[in-house]
């Protein structure tokens, strides 16, 4: 098991920037792949970015294509994802979770409590 804490959210204006951090404690980070979901309110949590345990597969969500990055540092064990050209339709809860590299709910085991990230139009 390992734990996640996530942090770098926040208010901004669409067309705006803000990169999310997940910081993992744990002796295995360079062992999982890693996922970010979010949830907005009223919808189920969905799939933005997924990262394998080495950093060299990456998989997205059509909707953040282009526009977002997923990235892992594991000598700090941390996983970052950049998002870029934000739209108000980002406006979620966002997760980090610890598992196998999928892009479904159920491949990760491990998850943090989630930061919120509003976009304002």
């Amino acid at each position: 098991q390992v734990q996640l804490v996530e942090s770098g959210g926040g208010l901004v204006q669409a067309g705006g920037s803000l990169r999310l951090s997940c910081v993992v404690s744990g002796r295995t980070f360079s062992s999982y792949a890693f996922g970010w979901f979010r949830q907005a309110p009223g919808k189920e949590r969905e799939f933005v970015a997924a990262i394998s345990w080495g950093g060299g597969l990456t998989h997205y969500a059509d909707s953040v294509t282009g526009r977002f990055t997923i990235s892992r540092d594991n000598a700090k064990n941390t996983v970052y994802l950049q998002m870029n050209s934000l739209k108000p339709s980002d406006t979620a809860v966002y997760y980090c979770a610890a598992g196998v590299y999928g892009n479904r709910p159920e491949d990760f085991g491990s998850w943090g409590q989630g930061t919120q990230v509003t976009v304002s139009s």
